[in-house]
């Protein structure tokens, strides 16, 4: 075996890759020069983010506290500029002032100079909680200038110094944001000793020379729509905002989704949460306003606190380089009893969508003063049972027209089947079918006139029964409030469409419904066409999506469905039993056939055009 052995060659390169490195390492050691450079860019750095970390406490610095230490004061008052002053008063150490009266309660926050909490005395929220419009910081009121030391200031973040008065039994608190003494910006709220509207003066004193005047002052208006009522998906379906601009008009944000809108002359903003609505008002219109609803609530359950995002943009324009606005705040329900003390200056009951045209303006003046006025006496629930009586006895005469014109359809019905079965040719079957109606005196479209008469009344309560604020809370038999659905049973899943619960009142509703169609069938029921749809399909479906579509919805709605139907019914049995005599239809029919007919216009360019027609297809026929 072969002895192994240093090679002299080997130790030499190892003692050369040895050198090399030493050679290396001492040639890249740092002069006294780079490692004092070094030092001095870490002390720069260590600053920096010292510098950082103070500036984001400036920044981030949580209500009613001002910066302490030195440099942060010294950093948080330069980026204040005029309005250092300021923080350096003892109300920039936080702090607010209530402003109440018998029907509202509101905090106002030193910072910002806002109101921080806003509630109603009178309400409670479904689960028995009192009803905040404004709490735990879901909404900001703010302006935003650029003062000609070209700082960029957002008042939600300055601190303003209170002051408390009172006159004419009204009580004042102003807010100022100050520059000096003398000079400062000014919010000043005054309230009655009752009532929902809060007047608002924002106005400045000394402050022309500290406006940047080519920059915009902005007014900026948000709010988090907090949850009040027990159905998430129906509260969010009647929150929205309202806008009234130029010459009146009113917009709506879109209730389902997320939606924008700009406008000019805008009067007054509301943020309306079904039942509840926080209003901005101004006494001279801005100019112009943007517009932001954004939907944040997509599902039930108890955990969901928040319906919807709104936010309003208003320009602000100095006059003589100074602000002097007069704005108003109404904070309480979507009352129209209410809101209409305010409509010879504001038309606020706008803000409530009672309906277009016809609609509206059942509802405006047929229906709410009906209920009013049997609200004085009744309790709720017997008053839509009440307000369904006379609506269902001023719609009888049209009922009465109804049913005399399927009576006559009922009562011609052999005949019909008889032209039915000896003509096969579709369009001979209608020229017969119109010859018999004419002759015999009877309009086959009398019976869909009446129905349509009686839709504007179903539409416009339609809209009226959901936003009635007199429904809140008011229990009725099972139904614990009905203006939300009337559960009797929660189910352990969720349909799609249906929801997690079972409604009684559209049930009910959905089930007198089927009668009353089963009972309109069987007086005008005709031979099936073809080409037509099966009217025995349309008969069901329709109870079925009242059962589905209804679920959900408030239930004084369904009531006043359920009893309307039921009272129809009972004013069909009677028409049928004790007022219309079907003989004496079928002997009147009978002697109206031997009675020569003028034919009217209307029929005979109808005929001209059947004949026509049939002509038509005879020749493509020969070809």
């Amino acid at each position: 075996m072969e002895e192994k052995s240093f090679d002299f060659k080997t130790i030499l390169g190892f003692v050369l890759i040895f050198v090399l490195l030493l050679w290396v390492m001492n040639n890249n050691k740092p002069t006294e020069e780079e490692l004092a450079k070094r030092k001095a860019q870490q002390e720069q750095a260590a600053a920096q983010a010292k510098n950082n970390e103070q500036a984001t406490a400036v920044a981030t610095m949580p209500q009613g506290t001002t910066p302490t230490d030195s440099v942060t004061l010294a950093q948080y008052k330069a980026t204040l500029g005029a309005f250092a002053y300021s923080a350096s008063l003892p109300s920039a150490q936080g702090g607010v002032t209530i402003l109440e009266n018998k029907d509202l309660k509101l905090t106002i926050s030193n910072k910002g100079g806002e109101i921080q909490e806003a509630l109603l005395k009178r309400f409670e929220t479904y689960d028995t909680l009192p009803v905040y419009l404004i709490k735990d910081k879901n909404a900001s009121f703010a302006l935003n200038f650029v003062t000609t030391q070209n700082q960029k200031l957002n008042t939600q973040h300055l601190y303003f110094e209170p002051s408390v008065s009172e006159k004419d039994g009204k009580k004042i608190v102003s807010m100022k944001l100050k520059t000096s003494e003398t000079t400062f910006l000014e919010y000043l709220y005054t309230l009655p000793e009752e009532g929902y509207m809060l007047d608002v003066a924002v106005r400045s004193q000394g402050l022309s020379r500290v406006f940047l005047s080519n920059e915009p002052i902005s007014l900026n208006w948000e709010l988090k729509a907090r949850r009040m009522e027990k159905s998430v998906t129906y509260e969010n379906r009647y929150t929205q905002a309202a806008i009234q601009y130029e010459n009146q008009k009113i917009t709506r944000l879109s209730q389902g989704g997320n939606d924008d809108g700009k406008e000019d002359e805008v009067h007054w903003v509301a943020y309306k949460q079904h039942l509840f609505t926080s209003v901005l008002i101004s006494d001279t219109p801005f100019a112009k306003g943007t517009f932001n609803s954004e939907n944040i609530a997509t599902d039930e359950g108890k955990d969901v606190k928040f319906t919807k995002n709104f936010a309003t943009t208003l320009p602000i324009k100095p006059k003589g380089g100074e602000l002097s606005e007069s704005l108003h705040f109404y904070f309480g329900p979507s009352d129209y009893n209410i809101l209409k003390q305010y409509n010879e200056k504001y038309e606020l009951t706008d803000l409530i969508p009672l309906g277009w045209g016809i609609f509206g303006w059942l509802n405006k003046w047929l229906f709410i003063p009906l209920y009013n006025l049997l609200a004085q006496y009744f309790s709720v629930g017997l008053v839509i049972i009440l307000m369904t009586i006379i609506v269902r006895l001023l719609l009888s005469p049209i009922v009465y027209k109804s049913y005399l014109s399927q009576a006559k359809m009922k009562v011609l019905r052999p005949e019909i089947e008889e032209i039915n079965q000896k003509y096969t040719e579709p369009m001979k079957r209608q020229q017969e079918t119109m010859a018999l109606y004419s002759k015999a005196g009877v309009n086959p479209l009398s019976g869909c006139i009446p129905a349509l008469l009686q839709l504007p009344v179903f539409l416009a309560l339609f809209n009226f029964f959901p936003t009635e604020f007199g429904l809140r809370q008011k229990s009725f038999l099972w139904a614990q409030d009905l203006s939300s659905y009337d559960a009797v049973l929660e189910l352990p899943f969720s349909i799609p469409f249906y929801g997690s619960h079972v409604s009684l009142f559209p049930f009910l509703a959905s089930v007198a419904i089927l009668i009353y169609s089963l009972m309109t069938m069987a007086q005008t029921v005709q031979p099936q066409q073809p080409g037509m749809p099966n009217m025995k399909f349309l008969i069901y479906l329709s109870p079925v999506m009242m059962l589905f579509f209804f679920n959900n919805y408030a239930s004084g709605l369904s009531l006043y469905y359920f009893v309307s139907n039921l009272l129809t019914i009972f004013i069909m049995l009677a028409i049928k039993y004790w007022i219309i005599d079907e003989k004496k239809i079928h002997a009147q029919i009978q002697e109206n056939k031997k009675k020569p007919k003028k034919e009217s216009k209307f029929q005979q360019r109808m005929r001209e055009m059947m004949e026509q027609a049939e002509a038509q297809r005879k020749a493509q026929q020969r070809k």
